[in-house]
């Protein structure tokens, strides 16, 4: 038996229509996926999509929250990584610099680290200077070719062959804007980088140069010669090593020695490539025997030297320009 429909048709009764679920927030899905792809965007679209919710009553809360929460996170992760990343590359790039510029002792005109490893641990006493032993061809054959570096300042190589051993001792005087530098030329132990001192000086080669490095601890020295200023400037010639190293033999020559204080040296980049910077040794210090002597500072320079080391090095490191710059005015044989 087939029953009417009740008064005003099925539609009047409860469940007719079925209820419409609101729809999702697209905003709220997109939210999640660019937080993944892109988390500033994600954090954008979970913003854009709680307020469309909230005005639409449309569902995706929870996709909208978990977005931004991801997004967030993300974020974050993401800054401090680029901020660990670029910590490590500012450490790395800081160390390579320091090793490449301080790893060598002295500077010198042909690169900017010399042959002469720092000490990585310097022992707190070292052998003396060997005794002096004249060799059969001192002074005999002195030659100064040139190199592939352009001269920082030009000037003509001394005369080369023979050159004269006698006298043992040359006068020198080194004036400079923080005071006088009186020099003794040992002529008679290292001839040839002395005939080239005295033709630079002669020249006029030093005068108006700064003295560009001054190093204190275990090497305490003050640097010049290179008109550059740089470390890396010379004359555009080279010449060979004499005392002490022509005094060693190759494994004598990696122990290190004191070079006592008021010695006059030259810088090199290697054996046997002398150029125009020295370097003047203030307090006794250790270093592999491979740098020519050819002199030494007396009283009055080392009261001059040690006016310039009380002044510190510049940036109070060890290792540097001096703290108050110093200039030689002229350079001369007395």
């Amino acid at each position: 038996m087939t029953l009417p429909p009740p008064p005003g048709g099925y539609l009047d009764q409860p469940g007719y229509p079925p209820p419409v679920s609101p729809r999702t927030n697209s905003l709220a899905i997109a939210s999640v996926v660019c937080a993944f792809l892109f988390a500033p965007l994600g954090i954008v679209f979970g913003h854009m999509s709680l307020s469309q919710i909230k005005r639409s009553g449309e569902q995706g809360r929870g996709l909208a929250m978990a977005g931004l929460i991801i997004g967030y996170v993300l974020t974050v992760v993401t800054i401090i990584a680029v901020i660990v990343a670029l910590v490590f590359s500012v450490i790395a790039v800081r160390y390579t610099i320091e090793e490449l510029d301080d790893a060598m002792f002295p500077k010198s005109e042909t690169s900017t680290a010399t042959a002469a490893p720092t000490l990585p641990n310097p022992p707190t006493s070292g052998g003396a200077l060997p005794a002096f032993r004249p060799p059969a061809d001192l002074g005999a054959n002195c030659q100064y070719p040139a190199t592939h570096e352009t001269a920082a300042r030009p000037a003509a190589p001394p005369r080369t062959g023979q050159v004269p051993t006698d006298p043992a001792t040359v006068s020198a005087s080194v004036s400079t804007d923080r005071g006088n530098i009186g020099l003794q030329l040992a002529n008679g132990r290292a001839p040839c980088t002395v005939n080239n001192f005295a033709s630079l000086a002669q020249q006029g080669y030093f005068d108006g140069t700064p003295c560009h490095r001054l190093t204190t601890g275990s090497l305490s020295m003050l640097q010049c010669g290179d008109p550059a200023g740089t470390g890396t400037g010379g004359p555009g010639y080279s010449f060979a090593d004499e005392y002490p190293v022509n005094q060693l033999d190759e494994q004598a020559l990696s122990n290190p020695v004191v070079y006592p204080r008021g010695t006059l040296a030259m810088a090199n980049a290697g054996s046997d490539t002398n150029g125009s910077q020295f370097f003047m040794v203030y307090q006794d210090s250790l270093l592999p025997p491979t740098y020519t002597v050819f002199g030494t500072v007396d009283q009055t320079g080392l009261a001059t030297l040690d006016k310039i080391a009380a002044d510190g090095v510049e940036g109070g490191g060890a290792d540097g320009k001096p703290a108050t710059p110093v200039t030689i005015t002229s350079a001369r044989l007395d």
